[in-house]
């Protein structure tokens, strides 16, 4: 598997390359890969199908000048910015991988186990795509597939502004079960561990040891223009 470490600079170019990368995969240019990124400033993401209204608090946002994106796999709002590692998985369909449930299953759990072994205490998969200490929630995920690969890609709070989170984000529209309605500040926690510790264990856990020569910067570029800086799919709802 390929690895890329590379973050871009702006946040509609880092959404835009996860799917460049899977389109790229998709179209035979690449067998698979594992990509680590962390935004230098703070945005909010919006899942495929939220509502912006309904997920973030767009007046915050806009008096704090925090752009609101939308990216292009499922899940809820998350806020992004300097202590969030986010990792992107670009997966071939095959094996374990068949469904998305299959597919949850599968990487979450591979997932889980690279963190408990780096953090040497019991982590645990909760909801659908969480991974938490206890009942609080560190790392959130979701996927997106095509034809023949898919997209599997995630964060990991690390030194972050936690307290952002609740002025920017408004509760979820939808939450697991284990949540109980807590507020974010009673939801959510970090680790302790470095970025650099968190990418080399998720690196061995997928063999991702080869780096990739080049990002398909023409397809991302195009993606930002049509795509990720207009309104119409940010705010398309």
């Amino acid at each position: 598997m390929k690895l890329l470490d590379l973050t871009l600079p702006s946040p509609a170019a880092n959404l835009a390359c996860d799917e460049a990368l899977l389109d790229w995969c998709e179209g035979g240019r690449c067998e698979g890969l594992l990509r680590f990124w962390e935004s230098p400033e703070y945005f909010v993401v919006l899942g495929y199908a939220n509502k912006a209204s309904s997920e973030a608090d767009l007046e915050a946002c806009r008096e704090r000048g925090v752009p609101v994106l939308r990216r292009c796999s499922g899940g809820g709002a998350v806020l992004q910015g300097p202590g969030c590692l986010n990792y992107s998985l670009v997966l071939k369909i095959e094996g374990a991988l068949q469904s998305i449930t299959e597919t949850n299953c599968h990487v979450m759990q591979r997932n889980r186990d690279a963190l408990q072994t780096l953090l040497k205490q019991k982590v645990e998969i909760r909801g659908t795509t969480d991974l938490t200490l206890g009942n609080l929630k560190f790392s959130g995920n979701a996927q997106r597939r095509r034809r023949n690969f898919l997209l599997f890609h995630g964060s990991f709070l690390l030194q972050f502004d936690l307290k952002l989170i609740g002025q920017l984000l408004k509760f979820p529209s939808r939450q697991p079960d284990y949540r109980a309605d807590r507020p974010h500040s009673k939801f959510l926690t970090q680790l302790t561990v470095s970025a650099h510790d968190v990418k080399n264990s998720l690196r061995k856990e997928w063999n991702a040891n080869e780096p990739l020569a080049a990002a398909p910067m023409d397809a991302i570029e195009g993606l930002v223009r049509t795509r990720y800086s207009t309104e119409a799919w940010n705010l398309r709802w």
